[in-house]
């Protein structure tokens, strides 16, 4: 299938969003100056013309690549004090011909600080005016050091410069085109997804519209899971190591088992949570002696696919879905991921040298109790946003593996208890993506939504023929926030090569949870009119039990 022969390449659903205002003041500094908050300074206001780029290079460490085939607008930095602390602004104003009065922030990555220049770039490209927070410090999304007893700046990255940034911004826009934004939105994924939850429990009033993508919101547990599930594979050398050499097998045992349970054969684990898995036929035996896990190895594999528990047996976290590569958290050779140990090291204990083998659950207590930058986002009452209108769509990979999409089903379920009097769906929907990765990417399924990250090559913002609420998950936002029009599915798409300029793979529907997409019986499996969503059932967290 060709893309431009599925859907009639168009953009006129932008076109019908533009805002027709003049920008009245001049892209300098000297003009926005006697606009600006008394805590705000302005770096830099600089004119773009049409097809630019803009980016902070290679100084910005954690987005050091610019946006580039930019629409004419004016791009402005500012820098923001609080009382003890201080972060950058970015913000992109598109000119009048682009401007659609609408306002778009998106968020950073892991441990990172720094302007998201490229994501500023594609949502410039919907006629948003567009804002990123430098949350405070410069750093690459796995370096932490930056925390290590800096509280101001921990406070600035787990909340304060997003909101704080968001005011600023607000008024920054509204000085240069003359009136207030129309409508506010967010989209972004991983730790972004996890500052727009942060957003919609803490500022309610601050944006119409959220999409909140593979979201870390249990960070106190999440990164604490994360050096355990590493112990529990380590030393290289120990009988409970799982061979490098097993990562395939393993993989493929689980598709063997757990493909064909969701009714169809191809490739995708479409419900992992339902599969009945059996850990035995990866055991070794006499008959079985090579590509095979010896019983300490496979009490291993039995610890990354079940919830983590204290000595006491209570409940830590949930495990990789099946299906989850493993391998990246788990497979390190010498010490646990940093992206768990950096955590411990430098936002809990404050101890650059600590040492990973003296973790035990105690840290996980201490983690709880400092909550290091107020970063959890765990306030599961949402009500004030609710019941200001606010839309929240929130998605997540199955195949991810790095924050197990587990977290985002138990995350639904605390919100689900917090308001058990209020209709969740009328407000907040959940979509879980059978296959994808981190934000991203699937060997074999459907997983492009316009979603938060998943810039692919050869697009510049949402794909051409795909400028739709179906395919386009900020588009879909958008039509609920403003039409009334509540997405009960999404349209995921898988480019060969992932790449626009060839041909689509195959699509499918993705299902307001928990219902779930299913093959008709009949028609092209790779055409998404072959699908249609089925009523599921809620998944309980926790309650993964292999090897038992």
């Amino acid at each position: 299938m060709r893309a431009s022969s599925v859907f009639t390449i168009s953009c006129m659903i932008f076109i019908s969003y533009i805002h027709n205002v003049a920008a009245i003041l001049n892209c300098t500094k000297a003009a926005f100056v006697p606009h600006l908050p008394a805590n705000t300074t302005i770096l830099s206001a600089t004119v773009v013309a049409k097809n630019g780029s803009y980016g902070g290079g290679s100084q910005d460490k954690d987005f050091p690549s610019s946006a580039t085939g930019l629409p004419a607008l004016c791009a402005v930095q500012l820098q923001v004090y609080e009382a003890h602390s201080s972060y950058m602004v970015g913000v992109f104003l598109p000119s009048n011909a682009t401007y659609n009065g609408r306002f778009m922030t998106t968020g950073n990555t892991g441990f990172g600080g720094g302007i998201n220049w490229p994501a500023l770039g594609i949502f410039v490209q919907y006629g948003f005016a567009s804002m990123s927070t430098g949350s405070g410090h410069n750093s690459g999304a796995g370096d932490a050091t930056w925390a290590i007893n800096n509280t101001e700046a921990l406070t600035d990255w787990g909340y304060r410069a997003m909101h704080g940034s968001v005011v600023v911004a607000k008024e920054v826009i509204a000085a240069y085109y003359g009136s207030s934004v129309q409508y506010s939105y967010y989209s972004a994924c991983s730790g972004g997804g996890r500052q727009g939850l942060k957003e919609v429990q803490l500022y309610p009033e601050d944006f119409n519209g959220v999409v909140a993508g593979s979201p870390p919101w249990w960070l106190t547990h999440l990164h604490t899971w994360v050096v355990q599930i590493g112990m529990s594979n380590l030393p290289e050398s120990g009988a409970n190591r799982i061979p490098a050499s097993m990562f395939l097998p393993i993989q493929n045992e689980m598709y063997r088992q757990c493909d064909p349970q969701d009714g169809l054969t191809d490739g995708v684990i479409s419900d992992p949570y339902s599969c009945n898995f059996s850990s035995a036929t990866l055991a070794c035996s006499s008959t079985k002696t090579t590509s095979c896990l010896q019983p300490a190895a496979l009490d291993t594999f039995n610890t990354l696919y079940n919830d983590w528990r204290d000595p006491s047996g209570n409940f830590l976290f949930p495990p990789f879905a099946l299906g989850a590569d493993y391998y990246g958290l788990a497979g390190s050779t010498s010490a646990p991921s940093g992206f768990g140990t950096n955590f411990v090291a430098d936002m809990v204990l404050n101890d650059a040298n600590w040492n990973w083998t003296t973790f035990n659950t105690s840290i996980v207590e201490l983690a709880d109790k400092l909550n290091p930058g107020g970063a959890n986002a765990d306030d599961f009452d949402l009500s004030p946003f609710q019941s200001r209108g606010g839309k929240l769509i929130h998605y997540h990979g199955l195949g991810d593996s790095l924050i197990p999409a587990g977290s985002s089903i138990l995350f639904r379920e605390k919100v689900a208890e917090a308001m058990a009097s209020s209709s969740l769906d009328d407000f907040y929907r959940m979509f879980l993506i059978p296959g994808m990765g981190h934000c991203r990417d699937s060997t074999v399924a459907p997983w492009y939504i316009a979603g938060g990250g998943q810039t692919i090559p050869d697009s510049s913002h949402s794909v051409p023929g795909f400028s739709d609420a179906q395919h386009d998950v900020v588009l879909a936002l958008m039509a609920w926030v403003e039409k009334g029009d509540a997405p009960d599915s999404l349209i995921a798409t898988k480019f060969l090569d992932d790449k626009v300029i060839t041909d689509v793979v195959n699509q499918r529907p993705i299902c307001a949870y928990p219902s779930q997409a299913q093959y008709t019986g009949s028609g092209n499996v790779n055409e998404s009119s072959s699908w249609a969503c089925q009523a599921g059932s809620l998944i309980s967290i926790p309650e993964t039990k292999l090897g038992h």
